[in-house]
């Protein structure tokens, strides 16, 4: 959003900005309101591909390939939920908008899930298109630009978003399996009303942050800028129809991203038009940072399809300490719980090195080195398997572990990256760029995963499985190869960037 002259001189921003410690109050607001949506959209994630295959019947590769196009719509609408809270909303009209439609989303799906489950789908892919981009970029203008502890606050952002996103893998997935799975979405609408509630109470906080350009803060809205908030609130609404027929034919699926992608690129390229050369720059770098993360998501992603089927198919159920532990609350939780165990220690250690901290690149080519690694240890699973195909609860959780790891080195800080490389007049449109980014790594992701599960339908158990590790040692070496093409273009980045690096 372009502030207004006013508004870069705001006491009460500057107040917000000149913070004393490691991190400004404003951020534990908003990770408390971020942290349900979490709750909603992981517990969604956890149960997805199971409610499918054993709800609606579907194949696994036909799950995966509607979980894929499902998740990959979620994404791609936070490009134009960005754009709208850019150019019309504002960041806290959008961020309640999209709140309250999730809430809607989740609350049709349990009235009736075998009918309207595609429906209720439906809000949610258009709710969380408005919510998620905007709350991760109103973090970043807590910030003044080159404060060195902006990477420290993403991470604590990142860490306390997953304790939502920990319950809600958890709750979920044991509500929907023990007492049906109206129970599972049901209760991520419950807890949205909490995020929207947390958000609109403590909004006050956010200074001058995050209002209309057409509503300054303080004056009412003049009939063309009613006009204008009016007309994205109904066409967000009209979209729901046509966000259902997309998500019901693989055909449309499909076409929808094969254009939706090259169209963001040009309106990308057409922000860039008013830019300078440095910041021209910094946004090729942040491009280039784009790409790559589609390929860690199609890697990381496998995690609510085909990772999800091996934890229900392959996987025993344990006890530790007298609490039965269910493969797929593994799957769904441990990756968020190792996120809030590491996040504050890895950004308190970017913080002590200090000028020896490693670029944001180098950081992403680590990410890609521990997922390959996680990945590794996910191929090996079959040589850890009976005849019956039921593999080691253990040593998927340790795969979890190190691929968490990648993430950490990686999603909080894009999330940062992108932040400090957009001017502040294009932050949505690259947040939602960093996001479409993420549709496209879903949307890969169900295509990988479906490949993995076509085998024969007389194939044993353990030959299942066999098909699922097989591809993860091949995703294994694809994460190590675009691991090494980072670092070799780091020294190339870090030119481009400057001292913003």
């Amino acid at each position: 959003m372009v502030p207004s002259a006013a508004a870069t001189v705001d006491p009460r921003l500057q107040a917000i900005r000149n913070f004393e410690g490691k991190y400004p109050r404003q951020l534990w607001w908003l990770f408390l309101s971020e942290m349900w949506e979490r709750f909603c959209f992981y517990g969604m994630r956890g149960v997805l591909t199971v409610f499918m295959t054993e709800r609606l019947l579907m194949k696994d590769d036909e799950a995966q390939l509607r979980y894929g196009a499902i998740q990959a719509f979620i994404y791609a609408m936070t490009f134009v939920g960005g754009y709208f809270a850019d150019r019309i909303l504002g960041f806290r009209r959008s961020i309640v908008w999209g709140g309250l439609l999730m809430v809607i989303g989740s609350f049709t799906i349990a009235a009736s899930p075998e009918n309207l489950f595609y429906i209720g789908t439906s809000f949610t892919i258009v709710g969380t298109g408005f919510f998620k981009p905007n709350i991760s970029g109103v973090v970043g203008m807590l910030y003044h630009q080159g404060d060195k502890r902006r990477d420290a606050g993403f991470a604590l952002f990142y860490s306390g978003i997953n304790v939502g996103a920990f319950l809600g893998g958890i709750a979920c997935f044991e509500l929907g399996d023990a007492y049906g799975w109206e129970w599972a979405f049901a209760s991520a609408g419950i807890v949205m009303i909490f995020g929207v509630a947390v958000f609109g109470l403590t909004k006050h906080t956010l200074g001058p942050l995050g209002f209309s350009p057409f509503v300054p803060e303080g004056t009412a809205p003049t009939p063309a800028a009613r006009n204008k908030i009016l007309g994205v609130y109904g066409g967000s609404l009209l979209a729901i129809p046509c966000i259902l027929l997309l998500v019901t034919n693989h055909a449309y699926t499909d076409t929808f991203m094969y254009v939706v992608g090259p169209l963001a690129l040009i309106w990308f390229a057409m922000g860039m038009k008013g830019c300078t050369r440095e910041q021209v720059n910094k946004l090729v770098v942040a491009l280039v940072l784009i790409t790559f993360s589609v390929f860690f998501w199609a890697f990381f992603e496998q995690a609510g399809g085909s990772l999800s089927l091996v934890a229900r198919n392959h996987l025993p159920t344990e006890k530790l300490a007298g609490i039965t532990i269910t493969p797929n609350s593994v799957n769904n939780s441990s990756n968020s719980l190792f996120v809030i165990l590491l996040s504050p220690l890895l950004g308190l250690l970017w913080l002590r090195l200090g000028r020896r901290e490693p670029g944001m690149v180098v950081k992403f080519a680590f990410g890609f080195f521990f997922i390959a690694a996680g990945f590794f240890v996910f191929s090996r699973l079959s040589d850890y398997a009976g005849p019956n195909g039921v593999s080691s609860l253990m040593v998927f959780s340790f795969a979890w572990l190190l691929a968490t790891i990648g993430e950490l080195c990686l999603s909080p800080i894009g999330l940062s990256a992108m932040t400090k490389l957009a001017p502040q007049r294009m932050f949505g449109i690259i947040m939602g760029l960093w996001f479409l980014a993420s549709a496209y790594g879903q949307y890969l992701a169900s295509l990988l995963g479906a490949g993995m599960a076509k085998v024969p339908e007389t194939a044993s158990p353990l030959e299942r499985l066999r098909g699922y590790t097989d591809g993860y040692q091949q995703l294994a070496i694809y994460a190590l190869v675009c691991g090494v093409v980072l670092l070799l273009i780091a020294p190339w980045a870090r030119r481009r960037i400057g001292v913003e690096e």
